[in-house]
Parts: structure tokens; sequence; C-alpha cells
């Protein structure tokens, strides 16, 4: 009772070589699955970040298309409107009554016998 630690010597018999190849074998195995995993959640997490990445950008991208088409239905719109409008202004323009009432009134042009006073539209200040 002198030592407080006792001491096993180890059997160096076949069996005990065996288990330790066995042991090793299974501690490489073990190590090598590690590695293969972390390698695999690494690409797949570079594969999502790769498809999230891209998802966002569409998105901002739609986003712009969609901006875009709705500004150009906008303008589209105004331009028919204004089409309409050139249109009816042409279809005036060529009845000759409408042209000459515009002649009498922007151009003070008159028939025979007529006479133009021009009255102001403002109100007189006194």
């Amino acid at each position: 009772m002198s030592s407080s630690k006792e001491t096993v010597t180890k059997l160096n018999s076949q069996y005990t070589q065996q288990y330790d190849v066995y042991i090793e074998r299974q501690k490489r195995k073990k190590q090598r699955l590690v590695r293969r995993l972390v390698l695999f959640s690494i690409v797949v997490a570079i594969v999502i970040g790769g498809i999230a990445a891209y998802h966002i950008k569409q998105r901002t991208v739609h986003a712009e298309k969609a901006q875009q088409y709705e500004q150009l239905e906008q303008e589209l719109s105004v331009l028919k409107e204004k089409e309409k409008d050139l249109k009816e202004e042409v279809n005036l323009l060529n009845d000759e009554e409408y042209v000459l009432e515009i002649a009498r009134t922007n151009y003070f042009f008159s028939e025979k016998g007529e006479l133009i006073f021009k009255i102001p539209e403002e109100d007189p200040s006194y």
C-alpha cells in the first residue's frame, strides 16, 4: 500500500493488437466522415447562398421592370389621348367653317361689310 496508484500492465496478445488496430480504423473512419460532412455542408451553404443572391437580384430586376412598365403604360395612355385630340383637331381643320371662325377670332379676318371690334377680356381696374 505504498503507492496510491495501481499500475496495470497491458497484455501484448494478438487480440489486443487487433482491437487497437480496429479502434484506430474506426477513429479514422469517423474523422473522414466528419470531414466529408463538413465539406458537404460548405458546398451546400455556398449553393444556397448563390441561389439566394440570384433570387434577390431577380426580384430587384423584376421590381424595376414592373415600375418601368407602369411608367410606359402611363406614357402610352397620355400619348393615345394626345393622338385622339390631334385627330379631332385635324378633322376640325378639314371643316371650312371652323377654319374661317379661327381666322375671324385670331387674325381679325372679316367678310365683306363686316366690322370687327376687339373687346378686352380683362375687367377694367377702375
